[in-house]
């Protein structure tokens, strides 16, 4: 049966009827060719509605509700030209996921036909149950009644079936009160809470053709792929999207053979098909490769408006899972779904940038003389080292603290990279030494049919939670399951206070007749004076790097709710609600979301731990121990194998019996006293299951351990 099942798994990529375009046609034609985008809504309407909407799209306008039909027939006529029959308020719920309601098209007539209709008011505004979705407190049970409302900045889209189309319209979700139900709408409102701060900062440099200033963002996707045959006789993967079992096999990501190796032809086939999928949408997919782990890949997009690339985030996500069952194959977007390899991340590279073209965190030719890049980052340093705890918190979960500081995940202590020739000016610029610096030169690559290629004058560092990579800074603590919407929403926000901050430091010396350099230089100076101590270029796994976070006073939140304990102090509530991004009470509506969601993601893995130890694991190893004990032959090798099975079956009965009653424990009346007891008690006692079912893994034979290994899942590809 075992044999069979690894069998059948390697064949099951064999799959007739999958067709995938040929590069030329994604090239020429497929190309957001299910995308409603500026250029076809513009042709679709008349000048004087286009330029109402267009105010709206580019400037923040208001939407005016007398194009509102207008602008709704030309998108129904497009839709359904697409082969549309419904559409739905396509918005991003304190899941993390994206939900939607579908209605129909078709709109039933009193003489027995049918018409189709889509008017202003539905694309402007659905009504869908806000009960049931997480609200933190925002919203009771029976107060259902939710708003979700058409974000004319993101291009509505056709999402394809194997039976037909919906048309999706991306919109904010909100509550009968105005408060935000979603993550779309406070990443909208920080966008402008970063444009205001830019353009005054702007200002005082002479620039003044800008109108507009958004943050840019392209988020990479790691994630794993495995056998569906091994996913289904799997029960911790099916309901906690991890393994809670399973024994290190003797080759696991050691040899390094896998990263950027040739991808095999099973897996290439899903990539392709998915990317065909996610250039129709838009998606400008650029990059893909295996991933460190062996069966890890990774899938990166180049840069987009962020509240689009946030959009386009959570597609990438949908389209990787539906499309990976077409192969036989199971999408996996937790974080740490293999214990003792490589973990999944969602490394978010952010940066800001004008409506000219100029990107505010790219050294010009010379990063020393580029004073308005080194003024942008020094806000980020400020920004990163004043609210170290927020960007903790923002991607903190139970299932990303499983990879935070292991393998190649970042520490879960946030520091800078900035690497040698960044540092050294800054510091230079601290002693007053002046500003001469190395040069990047270029990298010989040690034989002369290799041309030699530019070089950055600081290496990468893969161990640094907030990297800066050249042209952007890379947050590589997103976890890989995550929506990106917070994250860059507490970017935005953070980093538009200390621009703040500085242009009021620099505008407040200018007036005292201070040169506008002198007063620049000073005002770096203090910067990095009093924040250089977030600046680490070393090995974020180190142990010493742990000693000296502490002694330079940096702040360690190890697990995810020791952080989200932090997010409603006091100067994080100053700080959303001077921006005008998330009230009080919205803020802690999503604290309560994040405990509440960690209490329940361990609470159904400390109990499915229990019920497959109990059902599974520990009958198929007393199986395997009476048919040792019934060898009627002399002989030391059954003796040890039965003595050893019996003490490791001791073992894992034993502390089956800790986790069951940690488990009939929740700590507490309220999700924060219970996400506590989870962390302290239930995640301990599941790892001592672990400890002795993994140990017991490597002694009963194959055909009495119920549960497919690391080495077939990993491997068989």
């Amino acid at each position: 049966m075992y044999e069979y099942e690894v069998t059948t798994a390697a064949r099951n990529w064999r799959l007739e009827g999958v067709k995938t375009p040929s590069p030329s046609d994604v090239v020429t034609d497929v190309f957001a060719s299910d995308v409603l985008t500026t250029e076809e809504l513009r042709q679709r309407l008349s000048k004087p509605v286009w330029r109402s909407l267009q105010a709206t799209m580019e400037r923040g306008a208001a939407v005016d509700p007398a194009i509102a039909d207008t602008v709704a027939l030309a998108m129904k006529t497009w839709a359904m030209e697409k082969g549309a029959t419904h559409y739905t308020h396509w918005f991003q719920p304190l899941t993390g996921l994206t939900a939607e309601k579908h209605e129909s098209f078709v709109m039933p007539t009193s003489d027995g036909t049918a018409i189709s209709q889509f008017s202003g008011k539905e694309l402007i505004q659905g009504e869908p149950d806000a009960s049931s979705f997480p609200s933190g407190g925002l919203r009771a049970t029976f107060e259902a009644r939710g708003y979700t409302a058409w974000d004319p900045t993101s291009p509505a889209f056709i999402m394809r079936h194997g039976n037909g189309a919906t048309l999706c319209i991306p919109t904010a979700f909100a509550s009968w009160t105005g408060e935000a139900l979603d993550h779309k709408t406070p990443l909208l409102r920080s966008m402008e809470t970063l444009h205001s701060a830019s353009m005054k900062a702007l200002g005082l440099f002479g620039i003044n053709d800008v109108t507009k200033v958004s943050s840019t963002v392209g988020a990479e996707q790691e994630y794993f792929l495995i056998d569906e045959e091994f996913f289904y006789r799997r029960p911790d993967l099916m309901l906690c999207g991890r393994t809670l079992f399973g024994a290190r096999p003797p080759r696991g990501q050691e040899l390094e053979d896998h990263y950027f190796g040739s991808i095999p032809e099973r897996i290439l086939t899903f990539m392709t098909d998915a990317e065909h999928q996610l250039y129709a949408l838009g998606i400008p997919i650029k990059t893909r490769h295996n991933e460190v782990a062996p069966g890890q890949y990774e899938v990166a997009p180049i840069f987009e408006q962020s509240n689009v690339a946030a959009d386009h985030q959570q597609l990438v996500m949908q389209v990787l899972r539906n499309t990976a069952r077409k192969y036989g194959l199971v999408c996996l977007l937790h974080e740490k779904p293999f214990a003792g390899i490589n973990g999944s991340g969602k490394h978010v590279n952010w940066s800001v940038a004008t409506d000219t073209g100029l990107n505010l965190l790219e050294p010009g030719d010379t990063p020393q003389t580029n004073m308005l890049f080194l003024f942008f980052c020094a806000a980020v340093i400020k920004a990163v080292d004043e609210h170290q705890d927020l960007l903790r918190t923002c991607v903190a979960s139970a299932s990303n603290d499983h990879r935070l500081g292991a393998n190649e995940a970042p520490p879960a202590i946030m520091s800078i990279f900035l690497g040698d020739e960044l540092t050294e000016i800054f510091e230079r610029i601290v002693s007053g030494k002046g500003t001469a610096s190395r040069k990047a030169g270029l990298l010989g690559l040690g034989s002369p049919v290799l041309p030699p290629l530019p070089r950055h004058a600081g290496d990468r560092n893969r161990t640094s939670p907030f990297a800066f990579t050249g042209n952007k800074f890379e947050f590589r603590a997103v976890g890989s399951s995550q929506s990106v919407s917070f994250p860059i929403t507490v970017l935005n926000v953070i980093v538009a206070e200390a621009i703040l901050d500085l242009a009021g430091k620099i505008e407040a010396k200018t007036k005292k007749k201070v040169a506008f350099d002198a007063a620049l230089v000073d005002v770096l100076k203090d910067v990095y004076s009093h924040h250089g101590r977030i600046v680490f270029n070393g090995d974020g796994y180190s142990s010493k790097w742990h000693k000296e976070a502490e002694k330079r006073g940096l702040l360690s939140l190890p697990t995810a709710v020791d952080a989200i304990e932090r997010l409603m102090d006091t100067k994080n509530t100053k700080l959303f609600s001077k921006a005008n991004v998330l009230t009080d009470r919205e803020l802690e509506a999503r604290q309560e979301v994040m405990f509440d969601q960690y209490f329940k993601t361990v609470n159904i893995e400390g109990e499915t731990t229990e019920w497959m130890a109990r059902t599974q694991i520990l009958p198929g190893a007393l199986s395997f121990l009476r048919e040792v004990s019934g060898i009627n032959i002399p002989s030391r090798a059954v003796d040890r194998t039965a003595s050893s099975l019996a003490t490791t079956i001791d073992s894992l009965s034993d502390a089956l019996e800790r986790l069951g009653a940690a488990n009939a424990e929740l700590g507490g009346d309220d999700v924060h006293a219970k996400s506590r007891h989870m962390r302290d008690n239930v995640l301990p006692a599941m790892n001592d299951v672990r400890v002795a079912a993994d140990a017991l893994e490597r002694i009963v034979a194959h055909d009495h351990w119920p549960l497919p290994g690391y080495r077939e899942m990993l491997f068989v590809k």
